[in-house]
């Protein structure tokens, strides 16, 4: 099996060659830039597998660098920011990144989290990344919206992502604890899916009582129902 190439873009030098130590310890190549500029330039010359992306880059930001690799690729993207708010991290995701981690963090936890995506990542076929529709229900991967009867939805990221991951598996019975490692890919408490699972249905269901898409299969887990049209 081909060696994973892993990018890292951050303008502390120090901090790249820390990753690339426990990065290249797992097995995998690592690229390192500086710059949003030479991100950009070395994802359009070459083939990675994850990128990991600071927001302050200088020059172009790492929004802004995310914004163009979207045009030209589907790589998995981790945000690494100083910054916690939750406006920062809702732009990122929607921008299309992947996943988001907050400074002062632990290189293994760096490394779990580019596992994760990597593991989602080939789960996932780039045909499945597209526009899915369930009757009254339509939600776009690529542009993190969602409608119901034509009239969009507000949600946050990880709303967001836990209803596309059903999604993408209809008719699949997934655990709590199969939910949280495959969107949040971290370690935490698990009944974190039942409160999203309910403000989903909120959101999308006409009756949340009585839930249309999103079933709970009891003593399992949960389950999507409905064929993309």
């Amino acid at each position: 099996m081909q060696q994973p190439q892993i990018l890292v873009a951050d303008d502390e030098p120090e901090l790249i060659e820390i990753l690339t130590d426990y990065l290249e310890a797992e097995g995998y190549g690592v690229v390192g830039v500086e710059t949003g500029e030479e991100a950009v330039a070395r994802v359009q010359a070459g083939a990675f597998d994850c990128v990991v992306l600071d927001v302050m880059l200088p020059g172009m930001s790492g929004f802004e660098v995310c914004r163009r690799i979207r045009s030209v690729s589907d790589v998995p993207i981790l945000f690494l920011s100083a910054r916690s708010e939750d406006a920062d991290k809702i732009r990122g995701l929607g921008l299309g990144g992947d996943d988001y981690v907050t400074k002062p963090f632990s290189p293994p936890e760096v490394v779990a989290r580019v596992k994760a995506l990597l593991r989602r990542y080939r789960r996932e076929p780039a045909a499945e990344q597209g526009v899915l529709t369930f009757g009254p229900l339509r939600i776009d991967a690529r542009g993190y919206r969602v409608w119901r009867d034509g009239r969009e939805v507000a949600m946050t990221a990880k709303e967001l992502e836990l209803l596309l991951f059903l999604a993408r598996h209809p008719g699949q019975v997934f655990s709590r604890e199969q939910l949280y490692d495959r969107v949040w890919g971290d370690f935490g408490d698990p009944r974190t899916v039942t409160v999203h699972i309910n403000r989903i249905r909120e959101k999308i269901e006409p009756d949340p009582a009585r839930p249309r898409f999103i079933q709970t299969v009891r003593g399992i887990g949960y389950r999507f129902e409905g064929e993309p049209q």
